[in-house]
């Protein structure tokens, strides 16, 4: 079943387990009555990866525009 949480300044992230360990992450926002998707990788750690998190900040602020 998938979760939804934030990640914090209008960031949301959707996880999924797949088979084995590993888990996907799609990272969106949601910005007036617009959903944009802005990252997806598959997680390989406990913690998000800073460089990810900042790709999709960079490409919601870009989408935003």
């Amino acid at each position: 079943m998938p979760v939804c949480r934030s990640l914090g300044k209008g960031l949301w992230e959707v996880r999924t387990n797949l088979p084995g360990t590993r888990t996907a992450r799609v990272l969106f926002f949601v910005h007036e009555d617009r959903i944009g998707v802005v990252h997806g990788f598959i997680k390989k750690t406990r913690k998000t990866p800073e460089a990810d998190l900042e790709l999709a900040r960079k490409r919601m602020k870009e989408a935003k525009q």
